[in-house]
């Protein structure tokens, strides 16, 4: 017994020994004054006592039981084990009240023990815990008889069915190690759910928690995936199937490895013999019988809005574990913003619209297309495939792997489907509140997974330029001041130089900022971003809402290079459309329990100031122009919306992406078209661009709201109200001392007798041309602010001339006609004044696909 003790206690000195020499110079200090004690331990050591024998033989247990005391707080508490049965998984409810998603821990339905057929509690007692009934949580046969094999290099479990079910239910507090540490608290946590649950509560938990593989939990699912059958018809053969996976789900998984699966069933069987759940002269028969499977993979419901629910749920675990609550077991209810109506639209909207794409994706992308014309890019794709890196990892030859993988079809055909799958994105957010009503962040959550909402970061193309022209505004700028529509060189760092171009030769004539936005100049555009400066820029589109990427302050930010998200974009505009008043985007309004008790409210975010009113309106004012005569005109044409809005289009480098957002004073809605690869386009410069990709599926959503009465088609952006109380007094006042120094000129002779004139004509009315507007065509004649002061009338082409438009003065006679009240109406607004109410302008025929717009050689759109 001797030699035993003194190894072990030399292992401890040796160690220690070791710890002072890692320590070094400083650790030998510390621990001079404790050499003389370790000389004394040492020469105990060497000849030890039979009182120091029996201490230290009594010091191991009292050390485990001070061990295992010390390991109580950190292992599930009472109130945790008192949940873990309670299945009460947090309900997220439209702001209409419809059902959207239910947070559960994983996919599976819970179902009573009465509800399970015996003959899987008979198998499972019989294979894994045949004394379970006999224990109050800890098998002290099973444990000793596990010990002894494992010390003798046969290793065994020795868990009872309560260990396993601790381990099952708090993976995280008691660890998949083996451990002594990890035992002893699965060995705690088990004599805890052993004094509150009986044995049937117990049974019930373990077969509702325990994981069967393909996202099935619990025994109800793995019926349903295994045998496509409920818990409660499972026959003795399947149970003990199912049972028999627990041992090691993968190993004796029966889709897989149905040979290792049909073995270990067959023991299961002559466990449920020698324990009594079988009857032994059906043993032999039973075994004889192969291994059926019915294998359907369950998958859960993404729910009709998954992208906005998967953001919501990492939102709410965080807000849960400050709280206290168990978004699992709780029976939280949480109440959002979205609007299950709306929500549908937007899905219908834009699962339309990529489906067209996709087939213009698939004629351009085909085998003998775009592809084999690709052939440097396939290359490259081929590349970065896991299969392609694997194979190289393995020690192939580059060439040998690549020859192989461009050879073979299946591979070729899957690489080029999943490159060349249009994506989109579309959110709606109440720009009065922030409130968030609609989110679609992918064509198919289950295929596409990847958020398109606020995940992914593409370059926002002309759509940024709201904050290029907000800036110049703020500056001092008006929307009728001109720049010369002219080739320009901007000199960059390291003697670059920058010409940002247009689909269309400058005219080397003056526009003013208005036209220039409707029209998307980029060459004007520069020219601003040069005046007001990038950092101002950069400056204003952060308090506006751009404030989680990246922006860099270079001047072709002004048609916009550097990726944000279309989260930022929407929450951006709809600044502008509040106000100039930036409010922090919300998903939840109020969570109750389950009997309707209110926990938490949550009010809209409280708003900053970001641009001043009246430049916010001038912007604003400014960007209806894009939508009644220029890029964005297919808002009226095409989908007919009569409603005071505004909004920009926008197309990337090479038609990449597609943008385009909608301003209107209740909703403000936006959308981006492209692929995950921003090396695939659609190769095509008309549907490339942002008006022919991203444009109709906001127009389908909001046409479709209008025609529901989700926001009112009468709601009109207010001019800013700068008249006050003293400004009247103070230009009486003014006039009033003017009056008092005025002198009265004398005349220098008689007057004559006035000369009579003819009657002047009356101001005429332009109405646009029946031309549709696209991103890089001719914009039809502007409207003429006094057909836009009134309510909206779309007076098509074809009408016969002296058709009277109503509060209008005059007739219709036709594009470029005249009116019965003057001459032909000029080009342009009316004095360049802001238009105060929206306009819809003819329906022209749609452009064929064979007619197709070239593309801008910047983000030009």
């Amino acid at each position: 017994m001797k030699r035993p003790i003194s190894s072990l206690l030399s292992s401890l000195l040796s160690s220690l020994r070791h710890a002072v020499a890692q320590a070094g110079r400083h650790g030998v200090r510390l621990l001079q004054p404790l050499q003389p004690y370790a000389v004394l331990v040492w020469d105990r050591v060497r000849h030890p006592t039979r009182r120091g024998v029996l201490l230290a033989i009594a010091a191991l247990p009292c050390l485990l039981v001070a061990y295992t005391l010390i390991l109580i707080p950190f292992t599930p508490s009472i109130r945790d084990i008192r949940r873990a049965r309670i299945d009460r998984p947090a309900q997220v409810l439209s702001a209409d009240g419809k059902l959207l998603a239910e947070f559960r821990p994983s996919n599976r339905e819970w179902v009573p023990l009465k509800d399970v057929s015996p003959n899987v509690v008979k198998a499972l007692i019989a294979t894994e815990d045949h004394r379970f009934y006999e224990h109050h949580g800890i098998d002290l046969k099973r444990t000793a008889s596990a010990a002894l094999h494992t010390f003798s290099g046969d290793r065994q479990g020795g868990s009872t069915l309560t260990q396993q079910l601790a381990r099952n239910l708090y993976p995280d507090e008691i660890g998949r190690a083996p451990t002594l540490t990890r035992k002893l608290k699965e060995a705690i946590t088990a004599l805890k759910i052993e004094a509150l649950y009986t044995k049937p509560e117990i049974l019930e938990t373990y077969l509702n928690t325990v994981p069967f593989l393909y996202n099935a939990y619990g025994i109800e699912m793995a019926a349903r995936t295994y045998f496509d059958k409920s818990a409660d018809q499972l026959d003795v053969l399947e149970a003990a199937t199912l049972v028999g996976m627990l041992k090691g789900n993968s190993y004796y998984n029966p889709v897989i490895n149905p040979e290792r699966a049909l073995q270990r069933r067959n023991t299961v069987l002559a466990q449920m013999v020698k324990f009594g759940g079988l009857d032994a002269s059906k043993l032999a028969a039973l075994q004889k019988r192969p291994l059926r499977i019915d294998f359907a993979r369950q998958t859960e419901e993404p729910g009709p809005a998954p992208h906005f629910a998967q953001q919501l749920r990492k939102w709410l675990i965080g807000w849960a574990d400050r709280h206290d609550y168990n978004i699992y077991s709780d029976g939280l209810v949480v109440h959002t913003t979205l609007d299950s109506r709306l929500q549908v639209m937007a899905t219908q909207a834009l699962t339309h619209q990529a489906n067209q794409l996709q087939g213009i994706a698939d004629a351009n992308w085909s085998a003998r297309g775009g592809w084999r014309d690709s052939a440097a890019l396939v290359q490259a794709f081929v590349r970065e495939s896991d299969a392609y890196r694997n194979a190289v990892a393995a020690g192939d030859a580059p060439e040998a792997v690549m020859k192989r993988l461009l050879a073979d079809k299946t591979f070729m055909q899957h690489l080029r489907a999943t490159k060349t799958r249009v994506q989109a994105g579309f959110l709606a957010i109440d720009p009065r509140t922030g409130e968030i009503r609609a989110w679609v962040g992918s064509r198919d959550f289950t295929t596409d997974p990847f958020d398109h909402v606020q995940q992914a970061r593409r370059q926002p193309g002309s759509t940024f330029k709201a904050f290029v022209y907000g800036a110049a505004f703020v500056k001092g700028r008006k929307p009728d001041d001109t720049l010369v529509d002219q080739v320009v060189e901007i000199p960059l760092a390291g003697g670059e130089i920058w010409r940002p171009s247009d689909d269309t030769a400058p005219t080397n004539k003056p526009m003013t900022l208005r036209d220039a936005l409707a029209q998307s100049r980029n060459t004007i555009t520069a020219q601003l971003m040069e005046d007001v400066g990038p950092s101002r820029v950069v400056g204003l589109a952060r308090a506006m809402g751009v404030r989680e990427s990246t922006l860099d302050p270079v001047p072709s930010l002004a048609l916009g290079t550097s990726p944000v998200s279309l989260k930022e974009m929407v929450t951006a505009y709809g600044t502008i459309a509040d106000g100039g008043e930036y409010r922090e985007p919300t998903m939840v309004t109020e969570i109750t329990n389950s009997e309707g008790d209110v926990l938490a409210t949550f009010s809209p975010a409280r708003p900053e100031r970001a641009l001043p009113v009246d430049d916010d309106y001038t912007l604003l004012d400014t960007l209806r122009g894009v939508i009644n005569r220029g890029t964005g005109n297919a808002i009226r044409t095409r989908f007919g919306i009569r409603a005071d809005v505004a909004g920009k289009t926008g197309t990337t480098q090479d038609n990449a992406d597609g943008w385009f957002i909608l301003m209107q004073p209740q909703l403000v809605a936006g959308a981006w078209v492209g692929f995950n690869d921003s090396r695939v386009t659609l190769r095509s410069d008309y549907w490339g661009q942002g008006a022919h990709s991203a444009l109709p599926i906001v127009g389908d959503v909001f046409s479709r709201a209008l025609r529901a009465k989700l926001i009112d088609a009468n709601a009109k952006f207010e001019a800013p109200d700068n008249h006050h109380w003293y400004s009247d007094v103070w230009t009486r006042a003014s006039a009033w001392v003017a009056g008092l120094f005025a002198k009265t000129p004398e005349p220098a002779h008689k007057p004559k007798a006035p000369v009579k004139h003819p009657a002047a004509p009356a101001p005429a009315v332009t109405v646009p041309t029946p031309s549709a507007a696209s991103d890089s065509g001719p914009l039809p004649v502007p409207v003429a602010s006094a057909v836009l002061a009134q309510p909206e009338y779309a007076v098509p082409a074809s009408a016969p001339r002296g058709t009277t438009i109503p509060g209008v003065p005059g007739e219709w006679n036709g594009p470029g006609g005249s009116s019965t009240n003057g001459t032909a109406s000029p080009t342009g607004s009316a004095g360049g004044a802001p238009s105060s109410a929206p306009y819809v302008s003819p329906t022209p025929s749609v452009p064929a696909a064979s007619h197709p717009v070239s593309p801008a050689s910047a983000a030009a759109f």
